[in-house]
């Protein structure tokens, strides 16, 4: 958990006003944000996820492309809706080239960051959930890690996020005033050679209040490499160089691996991951 004074509460109580602005909209206006790539795009309330509705913003480090977002859901655009967001973006993008910085120094790879860093990219993603309805069950998004590098979290007032601790029990997450989550992710993982470990998470609504959250995520462009400092006689290679935005399109094709077997599967020299005979796809990304 990150605790930082750059947000200020007036600043998030606008920028969550504009969030709930933007999942008001009717479901065919919302359903127009599309994208080419795997999970970018709406996610709509699905049989297996039916509190949870979901949209992102591409490149939204880019006041241009924010905009081309605000005007597919306003047909005049939305001024304060773009400028909000792109802030947003940008003011979170810098702290997690921060953390990402203090991650690569703490395991002696820092004269790689700068290289890397230009090749990152965003994503905003916005998130609704609703409380249940008495028949239906309170879990908002089911068990899973995330596919991109690195994850940012805020919400709203209402709290629901869920980790899951080294002993396998479950921790409620109690957002501080002005703080963010920082989430380990697969992509992250196989980077570190297994230094890092992805975290297992899911939302819970009990209360009854919708819920609002966003998460940067932030992909890397091109091949990503393992750094040879990190491969010792104590850490075997463990994975594969590869391709971010192909590992979405892997994952993308059978998404019920929703924990680290689907990075696994796409660039481990392992590949020793068991398919699960079920097929009830649940999508949280």
């Amino acid at each position: 958990m990150v605790v930082s004074d750059g947000i200020s509460q007036d600043f998030k109580k606008e920028v969550y006003a504009n969030v709930k602005t933007l999942f008001d909209l009717p479901t065919e206006t919302k359903m127009k944000n599309t994208s080419s790539k795997p999970f970018h795009g709406y996610l709509g309330p699905f049989r297996t996820r039916q509190l949870y509705e979901s949209m992102g913003i591409e490149h939204a480090t880019s006041l241009d492309d924010v905009q081309s977002f605000a005007n597919l859901m306003w047909p005049s655009g939305n001024d304060q809706f773009s400028k909000t967001m792109h802030s947003y973006a940008n003011l979170v993008s810098k702290l997690e080239n921060l953390v990402r910085k203090m991650v690569f120094e703490s395991y002696g790879v820092e004269k790689y960051h700068e290289s890397f860093s230009e090749s990152m990219t965003f994503v905003l993603r916005l998130n609704k959930y609703r409380p249940p309805k008495s028949s239906e069950t309170n879990v908002g998004a089911v068990t899973h890690t995330d596919k991109d590098f690195v994850t940012i979290l805020s919400q709203n007032q209402e709290n629901g996020l869920e980790v899951q601790i080294k002993n396998d029990e479950w921790m409620n997450v109690e957002f501080l005033p002005s703080s963010f989550v920082v989430m380990a992710t697969d992509a992250f993982m196989a980077w570190s050679n297994v230094r890092i470990k992805s975290v297992n998470h899911r939302v819970v609504m009990n209360g009854q209040e919708d819920r609002y959250s966003m998460a940067l995520f932030s992909f890397k462009k091109g091949i990503t490499e393992i750094p040879e400092e990190l491969v010792d006689k104590e850490h075997p290679p463990r994975f594969k160089s590869f391709d971010h935005f192909k590992f979405l399109e892997f994952y993308a094709k059978d998404p019920h691996y929703l924990d680290q077997r689907s990075i696994e599967l796409f660039c481990g020299n392992n590949n020793t991951c068991t398919p699960k005979m079920e097929k009830e796809s649940v999508v949280i990304y």
